[in-house]
């Protein structure tokens, strides 16, 4: 197959069909509206089924519905919308029903902007919902690993039966990039033992349902789902590292603020400056393990996020106090340049020499 110039929002509508979505709802939010425009013209020529929701808590009710049978469904959505599908994801993730919810962040708090941000770290990797669970969390830099993880998030759904999301924002729904949407072999799953399909009167009907009554019954779900969560920590963490050899300063940036990052890291490394980076491609579970494997010469770690600092946290986790952690970051919906954080880690080179004399 050949690429072919596609915008983001399309890019992410035709993996999901490619991947083997039959079902979309959702409802229109600025900056994603091009992927249920997209699908609503697609949805119907693959036999599948396309629902414009009267609200966002209608659409994540509807996909909790159509994932209770076993087939591939998704939403999206944005920063406003997804903050209204808190509960229903909540519930999705108690019923152990897998599906794929795309968020497009823009600017917050509140209305706030229609411009590119990072601001929903928090509420994609915390869960966002009532209760203790999490669900995988995706960040594609360019669209051509949009695509792909696209893909691989309804899989990781249907292996763990568990909510998955692709995080992304403005920039990248709405920019425009050769891809190729590759065909994919998707693993065949057995769904039988608790999709409701019918019974065919063979077996008990497959219940689908979050509430569980009992304290006992309820708190060994919530082991059960942690043993899952675990599962997932210990096998699913994704990164790029990017010239971290013999790097003095490591930036940590995801999604379209390492492309930035990256720009940055070639310009200072022609200065003769050691500058590495860890993109994160999980946000959960976050992969701590990159943190584990930086070489010797490290000796300090920036955040560089479109947020006021949420990512952070988990990098100081990762950290474990080896190394000061710094941060820099936009709001609004203004982007960094890579001359603000070139100019930022000449600062922290500086700082960290002083202090090291």
């Amino acid at each position: 197959m050949t690429k072919k110039l596609m915008k983001g929002a399309e890019v992410i509508g035709a993996s999901a069909i490619a991947a083997g979505c039959k079902h979309f709802f959702g409802y229109p939010i600025t900056p994603q509206n091009e992927v249920p425009e997209y699908m609503s013209k697609e949805m119907p020529k693959i036999g599948g089924v396309y629902v414009q929701a009267e609200s966002e808590v209608a659409a994540v009710n509807m996909i909790y519905g159509a994932a209770g049978t076993g087939t591939r469904v998704m939403t999206s959505s944005s920063s406003p919308g997804i903050a209204l599908m808190q509960e229903g994801l909540s519930y999705i993730a108690g019923s152990e029903v897998p599906c794929v919810i795309v968020s497009v962040s823009r600017g917050g708090p509140g209305l706030g902007g229609i411009l590119p941000s990072q601001s929903d770290y928090y509420q994609a990797t915390r869960g966002g919902g009532n209760g203790d669970y999490f669900m995988p969390v995706y960040a594609p830099a360019n669209l051509q690993e949009m695509s792909e993880l696209m893909q691989k998030a309804f899989d990781i759904a249907d292996q763990y039966r568990t909510p998955a999301m692709v995080l992304a924002d403005g920039m990248l729904a709405q920019m425009m990039e050769p891809v190729e949407i590759k065909p994919y072999d998707s693993k065949n799953i057995d769904k039988s033992s608790w999709a409701t399909t019918g019974t065919k009167g063979k077996r008990k009907p497959n219940i689908i349902n979050s509430l569980r009554i009992k304290a006992d019954a309820l708190e060994e779900h919530n082991r059960h789902l942690n043993e899952k969560y675990c599962t997932i920590r210990d096998n699913e963490k994704d990164y790029e590292a990017y010239q971290t050899e013999q790097a003095e300063v490591i930036v940590t940036a995801y999604g379209s603020a390492s492309r930035v990052v990256r720009n940055a890291i070639d310009n200072l490394r022609d200065e003769g400056l050691k500058v590495g980076m860890i993109r994160p491609i999980t946000l959960w579970p976050f992969p701590d393990n990159a943190f584990d494997e930086l070489p010797d010469t490290v000796k300090a770690v920036l955040s560089a996020e479109l947020s006021c600092g949420q990512m952070i946290d988990d990098i100081r986790i990762a950290a474990r106090g080896r190394w000061p952690v710094d941060f820099y970051g936009r709001t609004g919906g203004n982007i960094f340049s890579s001359e603000e954080i070139e100019e930022k880690v000449r600062a922290m080179l500086k700082g960290v020499i002083s202090n090291a004399r």
